[in-house]
């Protein structure tokens, strides 16, 4: 199952799918409000259950003094939402500041090992900013702290990206491409990001307006879906090699 939600201008909502596209529920969020959504991503809550985190983080004016990220009990598509028939139970509005003054992000990292949010700025020059919130609060703004940046190539400007269930593999992509770290044991997202990534030879540009991205469990795969009314669904994987018969 793909958790998907859309752009800037819908209500807040989520959308749990098959991954042949197929639709298996359409939820309300409980508390929140769209003002820009742009990423979205599962990871833990207090408690030890799994949680959708929602990044209302865009912003292409670099006006928004705070951003936020709603963060909710994973809905069960079948029960139609733990708030009732189409509705979640209600989120917990994270609310963000950045220490450096507003910037437009479309990219949300949630670390699996302990909740860290990672938030990846959107450059067009190709330097990405990096920040983090280590444990961001429910009850008060979290200043972000900056962590450092990516180097990505002009043009690249990072509109997506996730982390494995299991942790050890991160991806970020741009409008054309996929960028991807192996993350070493008991380091830090952040740590794993200033190593060079590595970029499959794919071209995601031809997809459309590429904003999302999703990794398999293990990150031996991805998902993308671009923007537009009935898009595809992609999945890319590594290329098998069949054994020779000789």
């Amino acid at each position: 199952m793909l958790w998907t939600h859309n752009d800037s201008g819908d209500r807040p909502r989520v959308f749990a799918v098959s991954h042949d596209g197929a639709l298996l529920a359409d939820i309300a969020i409980a508390g929140a409000q769209a003002i820009d959504w742009e990423d979205i991503a599962v990871g833990p809550a207090p408690g030890g259950r799994d949680a959708l985190y929602l990044a209302d983080t865009g912003d292409n004016d670099a006006a928004r003094p705070e951003v936020d990220v709603y963060r909710v009990p994973e809905p069960d598509p079948a029960a139609g939402g733990a708030g009732g028939p189409g509705a979640s139970a209600p989120a917990a509005r994270l609310a963000l500041r950045y220490p450096d003054g507003p910037h437009d992000a479309e990219a949300l990292l949630v670390d699996p090992r302990g909740g860290a949010l990672v938030i990846v700025t959107k450059s067009f020059a190709g330097a990405a900013r990096v920040y983090v919130a280590q444990r961001p609060s429910a009850t008060a703004t979290t200043t972000l702290r900056r962590s450092g940046s990516l180097s990505l190539g002009v043009g690249e400007a990072v509109t997506a990206g996730d982390v494995a269930a299991d942790g050890r593999t991160i991806a970020l992509r741009s409008y054309g491409r996929a960028f991807v770290w192996r993350r070493h044991g008991g380091e830090s997202l952040v740590a794993a990001l200033r190593r060079r990534p590595c970029s499959p030879s794919i071209d995601l540009f031809a997809e459309g307006q590429g904003e999302a991205l999703a990794l398999t469990a293990h990150g031996g795969a991805f998902y993308t879906v671009p923007e537009g009314s009935s898009p595809a669904i992609r999945r890319y994987a590594p290329a098998r090699r069949a054994a020779a018969h000789r």
